[in-house]
């Protein structure tokens, strides 16, 4: 099965509308990641294939949770979960934060080779960052534990906006860490990727 064939296949799975245009994105913004990882190691994964499932679907498994006209990416590193959901969501401003240098760089040439131009790429630490408006959404893949996260991220994220953060194996300690916050955690199911993921949605108590 040719990566195309297991993107196209794994997006019918998760029920996901994805243009065969946005989808051949998808795939270019792979062969991109594949090339400059040979020298700039941005992902330990190194196979295209897994990148599809590990990466691509991974990150969009997060779609029928997340409706939203503006995103905040934290420690985005190779363009995750950003660069996907702008492909597919043309219409949601994707801000992909990072302190990585080499990290921006890289997402600066998807932006330009895939013509995105509702996706935004910043070089800084999160606490550093000021945007002229605040994100109903702020989304991590891997940047920290939740109490971090939310701790770093607070000045960035909307009166009543939600911290989405995508986890591996269901996050018990970590939420126990949280003071004040409503907490859902939902089951993600990606094809094919035979590991637990899960997504924590939380919202501070009103």
């Amino acid at each position: 099965m040719t990566p195309q064939q297991k993107l196209a296949e794994g997006l019918r799975a998760m029920g996901l509308e994805v243009s065969s245009e946005q989808q051949q994105q998808l795939l270019e913004y792979l062969e991109l990641l594949a090339k400059w990882n040979k020298v700039h190691n941005l992902t330990a994964v190194r196979d295209i294939d897994a990148m599809v499932t590990m990466h691509v679907m991974d990150s969009l498994s997060v779609l029928p949770h997340l409706s939203t006209a503006r995103l905040l990416d934290v420690g985005s590193g190779g363009g995750l979960p950003g660069i996907p959901l702008a492909i597919v969501r043309p219409c949601m401003q994707v801000v992909s934060l990072d302190s990585s240098h080499k990290k921006i760089v890289f997402q600066r040439q998807v932006k330009a080779e895939l013509g995105l131009t509702n996706f935004e790429v910043v070089c800084t630490r999160v606490e550093r960052y000021r945007p002229d408006q605040t994100f109903e959404v702020v989304i991590s893949r891997a940047f920290s534990d939740l109490e971090e996260f939310t701790r770093l991220t607070h000045h960035v994220l909307a009166k009543n906006g939600v911290w989405m953060a995508m986890k591996g194996v269901y996050p018990y300690d970590e939420i126990a860490q949280l003071k004040a916050c409503e907490v859902e955690v939902i089951p993600l199911r990606i094809p094919g990727l035979e590991a637990q993921r899960h997504l924590v949605l939380v919202r501070q108590s009103r």
